[in-house]
């Protein structure tokens, strides 16, 4: 049973090794790589742990596991006959000049409501004092 404990840490430490050696360094959290290596040499349980818990950069994926044979390239996709045209067909000019005249649009309907509201209240205020 030893030997087959020694087997598995072996083999761990190995492939630790062989995964530090190929990364590229930019792969390689809070240690450099050779740190790394000797760690996982002294130290082959704890070190190849440490390793693959916090010293790799994982893909956003998750791990790749390599396929046996390579997967069947899916087919190929048709272009459409007749792409739809987009529906404005405004120069980027007229677009801005409509643009500045919404804003303008708004500005002026912002004013008139503040008049409005300003003739509303001197109003409202001068009936309650009268009476």
């Amino acid at each position: 049973m030893p030997f087959l404990f020694s087997l598995l840490i072996i083999a761990l430490m190995v492939g630790a090794l062989v995964d530090i050696i190929k990364r590229d360094d930019s792969q390689v959290r809070f240690l450099p790589k050779m740190a790394w290596i000797i760690i996982v040499i002294l130290l082959p349980l704890i070190g190849s742990l440490l390793w693959f818990a916090i010293g790799r950069e994982y893909s956003e994926a998750g791990l790749r596991i390599p396929r046996m044979r390579p997967a069947a390239r899916p087919a190929a996709r048709r272009p459409e006959p007749n792409p739809v045209p987009p529906s404005d067909t405004r120069s980027t000019e007229q677009q801005i000049a409509d643009l500045d005249r919404e804003i303008e649009e708004w500005r002026l309907r912002q004013e008139v409501e503040k008049r409005r509201r300003e003739s509303g209240d001197t109003s409202t205020g001068s009936e309650s004092a009268a009476s």
